[in-house]
């Protein structure tokens, strides 16, 4: 049904944006209730998904037929089956599966998203907000988590490896790198690297055994460490990805102090996280994450490439270079001479 009048559009446009968390909450019980598994099995009509998952009747035929009409779940003759894009990313018997961090941002990042009105009135974050505290707390959720994490940034890993001229250095360090994703990608993709993977201690057994199942525990090593007081180890480049936008002003240029004492000569830094046009026009995507970032993390937000380009200048970097990584990532390269 469509509006019969602009007014009536407009109308209906602002009503479809302040209706966005109902799209979001039917994907999110979609996945925890393991719907997008159970049909990749087989498609299935409602009677046998409510039998199979022990669901009412009534409320699964809504839920079914709401995700056909935002594109997820597709139905003929009566069967539900997955979307082609549902089918790549939430069938958690495959590798791409990004569940898991879906259920994080349900879990965790929905409900914290009321606090904006008080966020926005005071500038402070709301108590005991921490989205990551029970995460890290839980060996099964970080695993869970970091998997769903390396599924969601691969196209960036493999931009990563191709746009950077790594034939002209020999080690790495990879500061706040999780599991090692990126280092694991990067050693097979050129065999004459190493790197390192620098992060809290708590990650070191999830990174063992990615690193076994990427074969690459030969070449890339974990250093657990606060990357804010512990010393950094030296190298020919310095990773920071999805890292300074976790911290305000002064503890990026001070981050990059420590990066710029920590390269060698002739060495560089390689930063991408989601950017903010200079201007501040967009992209919608980029802005909305830096107030997801101010919501969860005192202190944190999005920048812009200007910004990041003057803390390294700060901090001693020249030989700037920025280009696009990504549709949403953008990628900053400076240079020690």
């Amino acid at each position: 049904m469509q509006a019969s009048n602009p007014i009536d559009q407009d109308v209906a446009s602002v009503l479809d944006v302040a209706a966005g968390f109902w799209r979001s909450q039917v994907l999110f019980t979609g996945v925890k209730l393991g719907l997008f598994t159970l049909l990749a099995q087989e498609p299935s009509t409602r009677e046998e998904i409510v039998r199979r998952l022990n669901l009412d009747l009534a409320v699964t035929g809504d839920l079914l037929d709401a995700l056909v009409a935002i594109g997820l779940l597709h139905r003929a003759d009566g069967r539900y089956r997955n979307s082609a894009v549902v089918a790549a990313c939430l069938d958690e018997s495959k590798p791409t599966y990004v569940g898991g961090f879906l259920k994080f941002m349900s879990r965790a990042l929905y409900p914290q998203w009321s606090s904006l009105t008080d966020l926005a009135r005071t500038g402070e974050v709301q108590k005991n907000s921490d989205a990551f505290r029970d995460l890290y707390a839980d060996a099964a959720r970080i695993r869970e988590f970091m998997s769903a994490m390396d599924c969601a940034s691969m196209p960036v890993v493999l931009e990563l490896t191709k746009r950077f001229p790594w034939a002209d250095h020999h080690t790495f360090v990879d500061l706040g790198g999780a599991r090692g994703n990126l280092a694991g990608h990067l050693v097979k993709a050129h065999d004459h690297l190493t790197g390192v993977c620098l992060d809290l201690p708590v990650l070191e057994p999830v990174f063992r055994e990615h690193m076994h199942a990427l074969s690459t525990g030969d070449r890339v090593t974990f250093r657990g460490a606060d990357f804010l007081v512990d010393p950094l180890p030296e190298a020919d480049v310095l990773i920071f990805g999805h890292v300074l936008h976790d911290w305000n002003e002064k503890t990026r240029v001070a981050l990059l102090r420590r990066a710029f004492d920590a390269v060698k000569s002739g060495g560089a830094v390689v930063i991408y996280d989601e950017m903010i046009d200079d201007d501040r026009s967009g992209p919608a995507h980029n802005l909305l994450m830096s107030l997801n970032m101010r919501i969860v993390r005192a202190g944190a937000a999005e920048y812009t490439a200007a910004e990041c380009r003057s803390w390294l200048s700060e901090a001693g970097f020249t030989d700037f270079s920025i280009e696009d990584l990504t549709a949403t990532e953008r990628l900053v390269v400076a240079r020690k001479r």
